[in-house]
């Protein structure tokens, strides 16, 4: 089964990189990673996926508590995770400007532009 295509989207996905573990309802728990999120869902990823379309799970974030949804769809190593809440906008926004990316952002000194490492 195929994710929603973009129109039918309610709002944009933010591309973030966040650790979490996901809990299936009998108790399986699964160490993944979010790849964007909304205030309604999110996609996560992982090598191990043990989810089917239908099922109940949370899934815990790096610094969050867990979060309760449905698995709606699953391709490859990835599903798309609808919320039972959704997420009040300002946290999905810090989640996104904190976790878009393993990389800090460049920061321009003058003429300078430096990179820090992670």
């Amino acid at each position: 089964m195929q994710p929603a295509t973009h129109s039918f989207r309610r709002e944009e996905r933010l591309e973030v990189t966040i650790p979490a573990r996901c809990r299936t309802r009998s108790g399986f728990a699964d160490r993944l990673m979010i790849r964007d999120i909304t205030t309604g869902g999110c996609k996560v990823e992982s090598l191990a996926l043990t989810v089917r379309a239908g099922d109940l799970v949370v899934v815990t974030p790096s610094m969050l508590e867990g979060l309760c949804g449905t698995v709606r769809w699953v391709v490859g190593n990835c599903a798309g995770i609808e919320f039972a809440s959704p997420l009040y906008a300002p946290v999905v926004e810090h989640l996104h400007r904190e976790f878009r990316t393993f990389l800090p952002e460049e920061r321009n000194y003058g003429a300078d532009v430096l990179r820090f490492a992670a």
